[in-house]
């Protein structure tokens, strides 16, 4: 694959081919040859400790394929983690009158690939510099550094986070304002422990809850009303082609 990839055990016993982000060629290929020099140049401790280390960026850059199957109207998980927040819009930028909040938090043992949520046009995508507190303290969705993208979902709006933790320090966001996008594309990634939030109207009916754990581009969090149904004067939602 284009952007690399490394094997692994499948179901059957078959070798099948985990995709890795490109975010993180940089960390595995680096860690490799440190590990070459340090095995060359010094103890041999030294160089096993920085090959751990280059397997652990390999898990944590892995890209696994998702299969995409959702209503049209259903609105699926950005991320792998845990439900964190489910409910009334907990964020001043979002008031509760208007918006729903789902929250996941991403623990480093996660796939940290992010995925969109809902299909649509991306009307904005915006970097917001913050400060880096733990990403599972309520605060941090409004302090922290976060990319906020806004996506006109058939005339609903829906946005979602990128949220930075104490260990994630960089966000990656690969999609710009006027992109058509389709819900459950890989758009970007966060490196080491993170936080997504997904601002949904009154409309969406939630899926989830606190404590559910959810796998990006597959759990479905939310769906929105049906435009054949929908008899409140908003517009309908896009279909999920994938």
């Amino acid at each position: 694959m284009s952007a690399g990839a490394a094997e692994a055990a499948g179901e059957g016993g078959y070798t099948r081919i985990v995709r890795i982000d490109p975010a993180g060629w940089p960390f595995v290929l680096g860690g490799l040859l440190l590990a070459i020099i340090a095995l060359w140049l010094f103890k041999p401790v030294v160089g096993i400790t920085i090959l751990v280390l280059t397997t652990f960026f390999l898990f944590f850059f892995r890209d696994p394929e998702r299969r995409i199957v959702a209503p049209d109207t259903a609105v699926l998980s950005p991320a792998d983690g845990r439900v964190m927040v489910a409910g009334a819009s907990a964020t001043q930028a979002f008031p509760a009158d208007r918006w729903q909040q789902i929250s996941i938090f991403l623990s480093p043992m996660d796939v940290h690939v992010n995925r969109l949520p809902v299909s649509g046009r991306v009307m904005s995508v915006k970097y917001h510099p913050g400060r880096f507190l733990p990403a599972y303290r309520s605060e941090a969705g409004e302090l922290n550094e976060f990319t906020e993208v806004t996506i006109d979902h058939e005339g609903r709006t829906v946005v979602v986070r990128q949220i930075v933790g104490i260990l994630a320090r960089r966000i990656v966001c690969r999609i710009n304002e006027g992109d058509v996008v389709r819900a459950g594309d890989r758009f970007g990634v966060m490196k080491f422990g993170s936080r997504m939030d997904v601002f949904l109207p009154l409309g969406a009916v939630l899926q989830t809850k606190v404590g559910e754990k959810v796998v990006g581009g597959e759990t479905v969090l939310a769906m929105m009303p049906d435009v054949r149904s929908d008899t409140s004067g908003g517009a309908a939602p896009v279909s999920l082609v994938h």
